[in-house]
């Protein structure tokens, strides 16, 4: 089978290795579409815990090929999606029923082989049916589950106002998120004109197009159109500029959510102060682990949408392209490798 094989960071090849074969509990599945997502990039540079060798990927959808011994949910010919997160269910976080937390946790696309080949071995309990969802949908699935937890982590209060910071892929699905459970409204704000007509016609109340060179400015507009500020505001860009903002505008007693992916070393400022006296609550949110049916669910009942997301495909061959239109290319919002 072709694959995307890094040695090192930032040292990639196409190569044709063998197809492996399902050990007993495994499951072959063959891609269908393989999503490229920002993680890949930290992960490309050698960061976000990667490990090398490896085969990068961490969403896909595909159909099941073969099954190894023992398999008996799953049938040859079904589409299924994988949780790629792994947790060791023996650590303290584990046996506190944490394993978002897991100090053993592993990731498929991070530290074992990805879903970036024609061909990729999962354990059955991390292998999804999707149903009857397209895989334009259904490629979707992990960045929305790390959507949907952050949406669980943040337990919003039916009325409250939200406003989220990055109109990515996973920015657009925590927003449609954010509205389904209880926020009375939400505002994109986003430096991509197309990217928030999008956020609109999926379901945001406002949007906001934001100059990151001028962040103050941002802060300014964003606080004259909600004076007190918002419940929820969630950083979902990784930049550490927009960071520093987001206490300023979240409302006494809310909530400011970290989201977006920055490098190992970034930090920004906070003032303990403003925290301290207005009682704001500083909440993280890394990925998923628990919240595929959830996700797959919402999907299904057409409460989160994906129409519009994916703009780019490439083949395998062309991977270097696929990285490098995610770097710069504006035009660029949902990457996939199609199969």
């Amino acid at each position: 089978m072709k694959a995307v094989i890094y040695e090192a960071a930032k040292n990639f090849a196409i190569k044709e290795i063998p197809t492996p074969e399902p050990k007993a509990g495994e499951v072959l599945i063959k891609i269908e579409l393989a999503g490229v997502c920002g993680t890949d990039l930290h992960i490309h540079q050698g960061d976000f815990l990667a490990e090398f060798p490896l085969i990068p990927g961490h969403e896909m959808v595909g159909i099941i090929s073969s099954l190894g011994a023992g398999v008996t949910q799953f049938k040859v010919g079904e589409r299924v999606t994988v949780n790629p997160v792994v947790s060791c269910g023996d650590c303290e976080f584990c046996r506190e029923g944490k394993p978002i937390l897991c100090h053993n946790r592993k990731g498929l696309g991070t530290n074992w082989p990805g879903s970036f080949a024609e061909y990729m071995i999962a354990t059955q309990d991390l292998v999804f049916k999707v149903g009857n969802l397209a895989p334009e949908t259904a490629i979707f699935a992990e960045p929305a589950a790390c959507a949907m937890h952050g949406a669980q982590m943040l337990g919003i209060k039916p009325g409250s106002s939200a406003l989220i910071f990055g109109a990515g892929p996973t920015g657009q699905l925590l927003a449609q998120l954010m509205a389904t459970s209880g926020a009375a409204s939400v505002t994109v704000a986003g430096s991509t004109q197309f990217k928030l007509d999008l956020a609109k016609k999926l379901g945001a109340n406002k949007t906001y197009l934001m100059d990151r060179k001028n962040v103050a400015k941002t802060k300014e507009d964003l606080l004259k159109a909600s004076p007190s500020g918002y419940d929820i505001v969630v950083e979902a860009t990784g930049s550490m500029e927009v960071a520093e903002i987001c206490v300023p505008l979240t409302r006494s007693g809310g909530t400011f959510m970290v989201y977006g992916v920055g490098e190992p070393d970034d930090t920004f400022k906070i003032n303990a102060f403003d925290v301290f006296h207005r009682e704001i609550r500083i909440q993280g949110s890394f990925a998923e682990i628990d919240t595929f049916p959830a996700t797959l669910a919402a999907f299904e009942s057409g409460r989160l949408k994906t129409d519009g997301l994916i703009t780019h495909r490439f083949s395998i061959d062309d991977y270097g392209k696929a990285l490098e239109a995610l770097r710069s290319d504006k035009s660029a919002h949902k990457i996939v490798l199609e199969f």
